[in-house]
């Protein structure tokens, strides 16, 4: 029976990890082991999950690397550890028992899939689609989750092929892995796991959504819902995955869609001042270079 690690990253969300890791505990696939990957949390989060979880493996990074870089360790502790599989999940998740048994079951009958993905629904509006697959606009670095906001009626139930996986649930094959590498950390937070599905996708390998494996979501626990903190990192990034996977990339496009946003902010938001300079930083940094952890 293949291995599977669940990797869950913390960062200054107990609470959420928690819930995360207990219901994963109820689990139905026979042989998996859950690795909790502390991202240098200063809410007391090391203390608490550890005496919550004592016979759950942990890993304190000792400082705040990103999605990328935290996940990047426990890959590589799964790894060295028998790891046949990898499932990245959000600590702010909650599986259902059948989840992880539906991503693995279509795996194991196609060694070509490289990356799994799960149906994944609002925590608070649990017939709501958050993620029933993503489409990528390689021209203009757009990103789409299907379904998203849709009520479930069943129009997302079968297995596809799709341009990227979030990483709020993903499972890798050991072998894919192996060949492409880890996720690239410069993105630090957002793109990463798109990128490594493009990878993936690059070296022959099967992107795959499986609706049999449900999940639900309470997305925006790391950065805010669209926070200005979220903009940052989503126009940098964005253009960091343009200049490293864009096709016929439309620049002008590209930059026509950010200042109109711009221009929208400062029609309607109030917090218009800190998303437009949150804009600004995100493309001065990635025309500086400057990637990793916002400075």
């Amino acid at each position: 029976m293949n291995k599977v690690y669940i990797i869950v990253l913390n960062w200054n969300g107990w609470q959420d990890t928690v819930e995360c890791v207990e219901s994963c505990q109820k689990l139905t696939y026979p042989n998996f082991r859950i690795l909790i990957v502390d991202n240098g949390s200063s809410d007391g989060s090391e203390a608490i999950l550890r005496n919550r979880f004592p016979d759950i493996e942990f890993i304190q990074t000792g400082a705040n690397l990103g999605y990328a870089g935290g996940n990047n360790i426990g890959i590589r502790y799964a790894l060295a550890h028998g790891a046949d599989y990898i499932w990245l999940l959000n600590n702010d998740t909650t599986v259902t028992p059948d989840a992880l048994t539906a991503l693995v079951d279509v795996a194991e009958k196609n060694p070509q899939v490289g990356i799994g993905g799960s149906k994944i629904y609002f925590y608070n509006k649990p017939k709501t689609l958050w993620f029933a697959g993503g489409h990528i606009d390689f021209h203009s670095g757009e990103t789409l989750h299907m379904g998203m906001g849709d009520l479930d009626t069943g129009q997302f139930d079968y297995r596809r092929e799709v341009d990227y996986i979030t990483g709020c649930s993903l499972l890798a094959r050991r072998n894919l892995i192996e060949t492409i590498g880890l996720m690239d950390e410069e993105y630090f937070l957002y793109f990463e796991e798109t990128a490594w599905c493009v990878k993936a996708s690059l070296a022959g390998y099967k992107v795959v959504f499986v609706p049999e494996s449900v999940i639900y979501h309470k997305e925006s626990g790391s950065t805010g819902a669209r926070s200005p903190l979220f903009y940052y990192y989503m126009t940098r990034n964005r253009l960091y995955f343009l200049k490293n996977f864009g096709r016929k990339v439309k620049w002008l496009k590209r930059f026509y869609s950010d200042f109109r946003g711009i221009a929208q902010f400062i029609k309607n938001d109030p917090c218009w001042g800190q998303k437009t300079r949150a804009i600004t930083q995100g493309y001065l940094d990635f025309f500086r270079g400057r990637m990793g952890q916002r400075k």
